[in-house]
């Protein structure tokens, strides 16, 4: 926690970095602060235009406002594809004295109006908002070297979504329309913190259970803050959820990492109304006018250290007395209502978990609802529990609103379970639910589900998993005259046996509208006969021919929407029919998105994937489609909206995973494929997919007026350092084009973007690839030959460079055609090998590198007549090749270094040469640069294998030291077992 305050503090304090160039309100020069300090202090990635930075004294008088529009704050490395903050307008005030002197300029106060943050914990522990860089080992950096000092007094959140998720214990939050005032003197070490805090739906959630709802928070809070000890005490404080008022005592010390708590807290109310507030769907806005009666008291404790190893301790105590409700325009009441329980964990270890629910009784209106249980421990679970009712669902309408739904039906529950549970061993239960003549109607939908029978039986006698019988019978119900019914019987957990039938047919269109999907959007019909029998040993033995399956599946208008898949799929029409081995997929036609797709195929070992762990979903697919959209599919992962929309996240957030335990073959048909910026034309090829990795067969498609053939492979089996190999074949694609298109061309040939005429190439590719789905230039490798077409070299300045100190004109504009050039690519390096090309009387043999900070180091060796050379040349390179006598026939060599930048090149003169020495310089100049990557190359290599081998080594380690455990709990396990019988033969030979 001490880490969030002062990386969050840090964050705030870099973003006023450009309050000294107020005085000049230089917007551009202001970003450029800010950006240094950002690059200096925080490891995301900060996203804002300088237009969007605003200085004023007015909003913020008598300080001065420091405002920044639509701020965006990314992780990095795991938290790439997560957007930690969304800020649409963020304001500080500043001192304006502090400002005009320049000295620990103060800031005063912080407004974050409708900010968006999501807080995300690992399961390592990490956390994205652990942004500001690290300090250096020798020490904390020296706070009198800045000019910026935490003086806030007051800070406010309008309109404000929080999330915060935490994958260690698990545990999460979520709190929509937060509005959050906070004012106290942060230049003074000991000070109160005055705070108000709503939100107008608050969840907290716990290993994937929600145990608060969508409930109305409000909160005011004194707490005494003393920052020298880093303790914080709860003075005068009120929270209250919905209804429910409460307030704690105690205080939180963080001395280090941890956090040490010793809080209570309790009910301020003693009416059972505030309680009855929390319960789902009871705080409507007629909840004031329900009439209660009865007593609560409700009052907990939070003890012990809270690190990322371990949890406080914590209880509660919750006791009910003789109450009842009743809605006012609702004929009968829910009245004796008991309940008496209790939480309890001492030494903070989930699993050793107490409850007892020593009574919890009510009456639905003449129906008698009754439960008891003991659980002691969470793994194992030792439960002694019951729960019976007998209810007329159409009396819960007349004791509970049931908004726009009619209920009728019996429903019977008689429930017992005693006994361990655990991996191998469950209670003995014996569960029994009937529900007979159900019905249910929605406002919503005219129709009702009607004649709703089912009756599900659960019996273990043994205590044993595999002795557990689950049977549902006499399942079935009518939507509109279309039935639905079905039977299902599964005995054992571990390796179950099971038998099912299912006939009939499911409108999702009419489900759904009677009960709504939050968050998502379902439509189609389903009709279906399906039966199997079998059991899961087989399914994992991969026995097939020991499983009885067939069916058939008919799809028709089915359309899906979610907040995870915004741009939706529908399918229009699709059949499929299964036996024990495969599925045939057959005419299934529709969109993903925009993009119409036609599917055929067939798909395997599907029970072995679905039931089974690790295995495999095999599978031959057909796809065709005249037009596939895949920007539609890169979206924020914040928002959802395509990324096309957001010009400052251009790059999709994250890598792509390829799915595991697929085993795919795809077979593409693609008329036009929209991707990035290009417009690919006429796809065809295979992709197979399998064990994480994709890979291309002979993928061939036009764009930019050339035609490519591409085979390749992408795995991410490492999602932090995926891996992809690509082999190129083009044939009369445009420079120029190539240049805008295509970042890789951008980074290792710029001269691409001065180049008129066309290239063919055949190239090779392998390196890594990025977070933001690019190649990793520095680890980008490669090797081919580069066939330039036809190319019109002019108004390059590498060449004008050399036609100044040579003083030949006519290589200014040449014309190359039909050259092989063989080059290639070491540590993201562009080496091109020596090639020759001519220019009127004039050889040049040229050969180099391009290296990823822009700099170019190129050998041009010009084999020319001495009659072209300038007299005063002439004499000078005469003299270096030796030539006392020489006619304007002979040629001499010109060898030339070419250095600097291809925008700023440095040509300079390494001397003449013999006639028959045209190549060397140029060959040395490639062979250096080759030697000095393959070096480096081999380093990185012996690197990762040293990884590789210490961490192999680290796991064996591991697992030796896990079985020399284990062979020593056997040992001492035995030596007990040895001790147990001695001691029964003893107690036997006395007792006779």
């Amino acid at each position: 926690m001490k880490k969030v305050f002062i990386g969050f503090a840090v964050f705030l304090v870099i973003l006023i970095a450009a309050a000294a160039l107020v005085p000049v309100l230089f917007k551009d020069k202001i970003k450029e602060l800010v950006d240094k300090e950002i690059a200096k202090n925080v490891d995301a990635k900060v996203l804002y235009a300088a237009n969007d930075v605003d200085v004023s004294i007015f909003s913020t008088f008598p300080n001065l406002g420091l405002g920044i529009d639509n701020l965006t704050v990314i992780g990095v490395d795991s938290f790439q594809r997560d957007t930690l903050a969304s800020l649409p307008k963020f304001r500080m005030g500043l001192d304006l004295m502090s400002v005009i002197s320049g000295d620990k300029m103060k800031i005063k106060s912080i407004t974050l109006t409708e900010p968006r943050l999501k807080l995300k914990v690992l399961k390592s522990g990490k956390a994205n908002w652990d942004i500001y860089k690290a300090i250096p080992e020798e020490g904390a950096p020296d706070t009198t070297q800045t000019n910026f000092k935490m003086g806030i007094n007051k800070w406010e959140i309008k309109n404000g979504h929080i999330v915060y998720e935490d994958l260690t214990i698990p545990f999460g939050v979520l709190a929509k329309n937060v509005n959050h005032t906070g004012s106290g003197d942060f230049e003074q070490n000991v000070f109160d913190m005055v705070s108000h805090t709503t939100s107008d739906a608050f969840t907290m959630t716990y290993d994937g259970i929600n145990y608060i709802e969508n409930k109305r928070l409000e909160g005011d809070m004194t707490m005494a803050m003393d920052l020298d000890k880093f303790q914080f005490t709860f003075k005068d404080n009120k929270f209250k959820l919905n209804d429910f008022a409460f307030d704690f005592a105690g205080s939180i010390l963080m001395p280090a990492e941890d956090i040490d708590m010793d809080l209570t807290f309790k009910a301020l109310d003693t009416d059972f109304k505030t309680i009855l507030s929390l319960v789902p769907g009871m705080y409507t806005e007629s909840f004031k006018d329900v009439k209660t009666d009865g007593k609560l008291a409700f009052d907990g404790y939070v003890k012990g250290r809270f690190n990322e190893t371990s949890l406080p301790g914590f209880g509660t105590n919750l006791k009910v007395t003789n109450a009842m409700f009743k809605y006012p325009d609702l004929p009968q009441a829910a009245t004796n209502i008991n309940v008496d329980m209790s939480v309890d964990n001492k030494d903070g270890n989930i699993d050793h978990t107490n409850v007892e629910v020593r009574q919890f009784h009510l009456d639905l209106g003449k129906n008698p609802v009754d439960a008891k249980a003991i659980i002691n421990g969470l793994n194992p679970m030792k439960l002694d529990g019951n729960l019976k009712a007998n209810i007329d669902l159409n009396e819960i309408t007349k004791v509970f609103p049931v908004e726009g739904m009619t209920l009728r039906g019996l429903l019977k529950v008689d429930a017992n379970a005693k006994g361990t549970y655990s991996e191998k061993q469950m209670p003995v239960v014996k569960a029994n639910l009937n529900l007979t003549n159900g019905y249910v109607k929605s406002k919503d939908f005219p129709a009702p589900i009607e004649n709703l029978n089912a009756l599900v039986n659960v019996l273990n006698a043994t205590g044993n998993t595999e002795d557990t019988d689950i049977r549902i019978e006499n399942f079935r119900m009518m939507l509109e005259g279309e039935p639905l019914a079905g039977r299902v019987y599964v005995k054992g957990i571990d390796k179950p046996a099971f038998d099912a039938d299912v006939n009939g047919t499911i409108d999702l269109t009419k489900i759904t509208k009677i009960f709504p999907l939050e968050g998502m959007k379902l439509a189609g019909r389903i009709q279906g006969a399906i039966k199997t029998k079998g059991n899961m040993a087989d399914i994992e033995a991969g026995k097939y021919a020991n499983i009885t399956s067939s069916g058939t599946v008919n799809v028709n208008n089915l359309n899906f929407v979610s907040q995870d898949l915004p741009q939706g799929m529908k399918i229009t029409n699709a059949k499929a029919t299964f036996n024990n081995e495969k599925i045939n997929l057959q005419n299934m036609s529709g969109y993903l998105g925009k993009s119409d797709i036609q599917v055929d195929g067939t798909i395997s070992n599907y029970m072995g994937y679905l039931f089974a762990e690790n295995q495999p979903l095999r599978g031959t697919m057909s796809l065709n489609s005249n037009r596939f959209d895949v920007n539609e599919w890169m979206v924020d992962n914040y928002t959802g909206q395509p990324v096309a929309q957001q010009p400052q996240t251009q790059q999709a957030q994250g890598v792509v995973e390829v799915p595991a335990n697929i085993d795919f073959t795809l077979n593409a048909n693609v008329k036009q494929v929209l991707y990035d910026n290009l417009d690919l034309q006429n796809m065809k090829g295979t992709v197979l997919i399998k064990d994480k990795t994709a890979k291309l067969q002979n993928l061939a498609f036009n764009t930019l007026g050339g035609a490519f053939v591409t085979s390749g492979t992408y795995n991410t089996q490492s999602l932090q350092h995926p891996k992809f190999t690509f082999d190129l074949d083009i044939k009369n694609l445009e420079f120029k084009e190539a240049f805008k298109a295509f970042n890789t061309v951008q980074k290792i040939a710029p001269i691409a973007k001065v180049l008129d005429g066309k290239f063919s190439t055949n190239f090779a590719f392998a390196g890594e690839m990025g977070q933001d789905m690019m190649p990793v230039m520095g680890t980008l490798s490669g090797k081919g030959v580069i066939e330039v077409v036809k190319a019109a070299v002019k108004n390059v300045k590498v060449v004008q460079s050399i036609s100044n100190v040579t003083q030949f004109k006519e290589i200014e504009n040449l014309i190359i055609e039909h050259k092989d050039i063989a080059a290639e690519i070491l540590n993201g390096n562009l080496v091109v090998k020596p090639f020759d090309i001519t220019a009127g009387k004039m050889k040049m043999t040229v050969g180099g590198t391009n290296n990823l900070s822009g700099l170019i180091d190129y050998g041009v060796a010009l084999d020319v007549p001495t009659g072209q050379v300038g007299a005063a040349l002439n004499n000078k390179l005469a003299s270096f090749a030796g030539m006392k006598d020489y006619k304007a026939s002979d040629r001499v060599t010109l060898n030339l270094k070419v250095g600097g930048t291809a925008e700023d090149p440095k040509v300079s003169l390494a001397g003449g040469a013999a006639k028959g020495a045209a190549k060397e310089m140029v060959t040395n100049v490639v062979k250096a640069r080759l030697d000095v990557e393959k070096d480096k190359l081999a380093e990185k290599r012996k690197v990762a294998e040293d990884s590789v081998r210490n961490e192999l080594n680290r796991r064996k380690q591991e697992a030796e030291e896990k079985a020399r455990l284990e062979m020593e709990k056997k040992r001492k396990e035995a030596e007990q077992q040895l001790q147990n019988k001695a001691k029964d033969q003893l107690k036997g030979i006395f007792k006779k």
